[in-house]
C-alpha cells in the first residue's frame, strides 16, 4: 500500500544552504580571544551577546556595550572551531545529491579559511565577496542565481531568525532553524520560531530527518 501521509513542506528542496558562524562554526574560542585581546572579561563580553541578542541588536554593539574599540583584524577561523557534525552533514548532503552551499555575513578571506578547514560544497560565497549582507533580499536572491536552482526549492539552513529564517523565508526558500549559539537558543524560544519549516538542535538531527525523506 502507498504511504498516504503527508509529506514535510521542506521535503523535495534540491539546494542546502548552510549560514557559518554559529550553523557550522563554533565562535566560542574566537569570541573568548577578542576578549582576551580588547581586555575584557570573556563571562562579561558573553553576557553582553546574550543581552544584544534579546534585544535583537547587532553583534558589533558589544564593543559599544563594554566600552572598548573593536579589535583590528578579525579573528581567523580554524578548523577546530567547526562543530564536530559540520563536516560530515556537508558530504553526507551531497552524497545523496543534494547541491551544497555556504553562504553567511563573513569577511571574504573566511572562504579561504573555510575551505582549509575541509569545507567542500559546491557554492561557498561570503557577503564581503558579495558585496551585499543579510538580511538584505538581495543576498538571498545571489544565493538563488549562483545555486541556479529556484528559491522554493532551496533550504537555508540558521541559528538566527531575524537574519536567516524570517529573510529566507520572505525570498520564497524553505528553512531551518538551529537551535545553537547566542542568537539559536534565544530565538528557538520565539513564537516566530515555528515559521521555520523544521527546527533542529543540531545538523546532525537535520540530516537524519532529510535523508529520511529522500
Amino acid at each position: 500500500m502507498d504511504d498516504l501521509r503527508p509529506r514535510p513542506r521542506w521535503a523535495d528542496v534540491r539546494a542546502v544552504v548552510f549560514d557559518v558562524g554559529e550553523t557550522l562554526v563554533d565562535e566560542t574560542r574566537a569570541w573568548v580571544q577578542v576578549a582576551g585581546e580588547v581586555g575584557v572579561p570573556p563571562l562579561a563580553l558573553m553576557a553582553v551577546l546574550g543581552a544584544l541578542a534579546e534585544r535583537d541588536e547587532p553583534h558589533s554593539h558589544v564593543w559599544r556595550d563594554v566600552g572598548v574599540d573593536p579589535p583590528s583584524t578579525p579573528p581567523e577561523i580554524r578548523p577546530d572551531d567547526l562543530y564536530p557534525d559540520a563536516l560530515p552533514t556537508l558530504r553526507a548532503l551531497r552524497a545523496a545529491g543534494y547541491l551544497v552551499a555556504v553562504a553567511g555575513n563573513q569577511p571574504a578571506r573566511a572562504e579561504h579559511q573555510l575551505r582549509a578547514a575541509g569545507v567542500e560544497v559546491d557554492l561557498l560565497a561570503t557577503s564581503a565577496r558579495w558585496g551585499v549582507a543579510k538580511p538584505s533580499p538581495q543576498f538571498f536572491a545571489r544565493v538563488v542565481t549562483d545555486l541556479g536552482v529556484p528559491a522554493h526549492d532551496v533550504l537555508y539552513v540558521g541559528d538566527r531568525l531575524d537574519n536567516d529564517v524570517l529573510p529566507a523565508r520572505a525570498a520564497g526558500m524553505r528553512t531551518a532553524l538551529v537551535r545553537r549559539g547566542p542568537w539559536g537558543y534565544v530565538h528557538a524560544r520565539r513564537p516566530d520560531a515555528a515559521l521555520a519549516d523544521v527546527r533542529v538542535d543540531s545538523l546532525r538531527e537535520l540530516v537524519s530527518l532529510m535523508l529520511g525523506v529522500r
